[in-house]
């Protein structure tokens, strides 16, 4: 794996879902650096510590969650070493319940599979069905590390740029939750 400047001149052997999110991001002027990993798809802990050792970013954890009727979406992103508690979360939200969303929703939604999930598929969630959360801490790093929706090649861009051009392009809002990982 090595570090690389901006989306790849020869998008051969790539998902159309990380290719629309490289032509978006270039649209936007978004500045960003990635490395490829089609041999080591970020399936572990093991394997993400590698590549944010790469990137220099924090790992986070981007968790697609529901309420119990599972009328309700939500897409959480927190940092990697915090434990997430259902509980502490559901009660920033006043949700009575949450629970990890189905993988038939996450794809509908986002058009994102197990293991790909990204801040960016809510690009593909037209009828914004899908409430974004984020734990305050990922808010205070410099640089955002995430997966371009598919889980073969791993990105990171300023914190800012996805606060201040990426949500808004989108015409997306973000709810901040304070997590600590308590019962």
């Amino acid at each position: 794996m090595e570090l690389l400047h901006g989306s790849p001149e020869d998008m051969t052997g790539r998902q159309e879902r990380e290719i629309r999110t490289y032509a978006f991001l270039d649209e936007l002027g978004i500045q960003f650096d990635r490395t490829d990993h089609p041999d080591e798809p970020a399936t572990s802990m093991e394997v993400c510590e590698r590549i944010d050792a790469i990137l220099d970013v924090r790992i986070c954890k981007n968790l697609f969650l529901c309420n119990r009727q599972k009328t309700n979406f939500y897409l959480l992103i927190m940092p990697g070493d915090k434990p997430f508690k259902t509980k502490e979360l559901s009660g920033q939200l006043g949700i009575s319940r949450l629970s990890f969303g189905d993988e038939e929703f996450m794809e509908q939604f986002l058009d994102l599979y197990p293991g790909s999930v990204s801040v960016l598929g809510l690009m593909n969630d037209k009828e914004k069905r899908v409430r974004l959360v984020i734990d305050e801490d990922v808010l205070k790093e410099e640089m955002f590390g995430c997966h371009p929706c598919a889980n073969t090649s791993s990105i990171r861009f300023a914190t800012k740029d996805l606060v201040e051009k990426i949500l808004p392009a989108l015409g997306r809002t973000y709810d901040v939750v304070h997590l600590v990982g308590i019962e």
